[in-house]
């Protein structure tokens, strides 16, 4: 059995038949509307960002799988804190906040792609990265975040 792949960069929720992905699917046989759909439902949650899609094509029966990758963890701490960009100092400069639930949904989203062995470590990175963007959680300062994380103040969402 023979399989293919068509890697493409779709906006979460609106993939369509358009270029990128009919021209690539068409020859391939598969049902360009069940694809399609198939990715929509998986980007749902990335709307309004670029998400990189792999389709691998089983070329014997047409049958295909979606991999389904994620933008990057500093995009989609933007998107829950409503900014267009991070602090270009983030010492000196906050330009924005988000909550520690919203914390635990870009981990949740990104779990695959960090190193943390369990939500609490990834939890830890995504509070390190909003530091790097100036952006606080909680209205805290994200190392007054990582000390409460460690003091289990965060116990009750983390489980």
């Amino acid at each position: 059995m023979v399989k293919e792949s068509i890697d493409a960069l779709i906006m979460g929720g609106k993939a369509s038949a358009a270029p990128p992905l009919g021209p690539a699917l068409g020859p391939k046989g598969v049902n360009i509307g069940l694809v399609v759909a198939e990715i929509n439902k998986k980007t749902a949650d990335f709307a309004g960002m670029q998400v990189p899609v792999k389709v691998i094509i089983e070329t014997d029966d047409k049958s295909f799988e979606i991999e389904i990758g994620t933008p990057p963890a500093s995009a989609l701490i933007k998107q829950e804190a409503g900014l267009k960009k991070a602090s270009g100092n983030p010492k000196e400069e906050l330009v924005g906040n988000i909550t520690f639930d919203q914390v635990l949904k870009v981990a949740r989203m990104k779990e695959t792609a960090l190193t943390g062995k369990n939500i609490k470590m990834m939890a830890k990175e995504i509070v390190g990265t909003c530091r790097s963007m100036g952006i606080t959680v909680d209205n805290k300062q994200s190392a007054e975040i990582i000390i409460a994380i460690e003091a289990g103040e965060y116990n009750s969402k983390l489980n």
